[in-house]
């Protein structure tokens, strides 16, 4: 899942694959609250979970978001 998000992230924010490690804060990414708006809108077209934008925020890392979407992925 990892891997799945980290494509997601360099994809759609033009964002070095070298940069995006488990430990990356969004803002060290400089994702601000419309990126994060849209990115929780792709994680739910492409990997099919609803996360909103608020939990994106409260994750603050990429290994966060990485676990709650794995544990989405686990209650369906």
């Amino acid at each position: 899942m990892y891997e799945r998000l980290k494509e997601i992230i360099v994809g759609k924010f033009d964002l070095d694959a070298d940069d995006i490690t488990p430990e990356s804060t969004l803002e060290g990414l400089e994702l601000d609250s419309l990126d994060l708006v849209e990115l929780s809108l792709i994680i739910e077209k492409e990997l099919g979970v609803p996360v909103t934008d608020d939990e994106l925020a409260e994750a603050r890392q990429i290994d966060a978001i990485v676990r709650l979407v794995e544990g989405r992925i686990a209650k369906v």
